[in-house]
């Protein structure tokens, strides 16, 4: 049974709402669809507009590259699945890319809204470019937001999505710019004793507190 739509944006560490929405691919229980995967659900503000075209098709286009990492896509707009079956076959003939992951049709806005897609600041009748990151146990693990006017970078959705899988993995943490086969940050003794034993290691130390190692 679906969630009460909340009045309140999800957060970092907050189970991701569930919902059953019409998408490009039929009808999807989201909490069906996110089970034993990660998903990044994102949404644009509009279908037939030239940055979410960009952005769609770059999605596509790695869409294989996610399905390694065992990551679901799926993307949303406040626009009808006419429009969406529309754009995915006008983006397949003019830029030979088809998307293949589910378009969620929001006409009601009832995901919008549960998933604080919709900021009137911005427009209250078009979703921002919001991305969550949603780990197979259905929390929320990270959360993007983009104006309608600035396209995302799809390096670093991809960058903090493996960093999120590395850093569950191996229990560390990453630091800034992190990439797969750099050194990642363990993480600081929380006791004297372990603190000790820190300093007779092979880590890589700047102090106890800070001290780096290769997965």
């Amino acid at each position: 049974m679906d969630q009460p739509i909340q009045t309140t944006m999800p957060r970092i560490g907050d189970v991701a709402p569930d919902f059953k929405a019409l998408t490009s691919v039929g009808e999807l229980q989201f909490s069906e669809y996110n089970k034993g995967s990660w998903v990044i659900f994102f949404s644009h503000p509009a279908d037939f507009t030239p940055v979410c075209t960009t952005e769609l098709t770059e999605f596509a286009r790695r869409e294989e590259e996610f399905r390694k990492m065992n990551t679901k896509l799926l993307g949303l707009s406040i626009d009808s699945i006419h429009s969406h079956i529309a754009w995915i076959n006008n983006v397949k003939k003019n830029l030979g890319v088809t998307m293949r992951f589910p378009l969620i049709a929001d006409i009601d806005m009832s995901v919008s809204k549960r998933y604080g897609m919709l900021q009137p600041g911005e427009s209250e009748t078009a979703a921002v470019r919001a991305v969550f990151f949603i780990d197979p146990n259905g929390k929320i693990r990270l959360i993007m937001y983009y104006p309608l006017n600035v396209g995302r970078n799809m390096e670093e959705v991809v960058r903090v999505l493996q960093a999120l899988q590395a850093a569950d993995q191996h229990k560390i943490a990453c630091p800034l710019n992190w990439k797969p086969g750099e050194k990642v940050i363990v993480p600081p003794p929380k006791t004297v004793a372990a603190m000790e034993e820190r300093e007779k290691s092979d880590y890589e130390m700047v102090d106890f507190y800070l001290a780096r190692k290769s997965l």
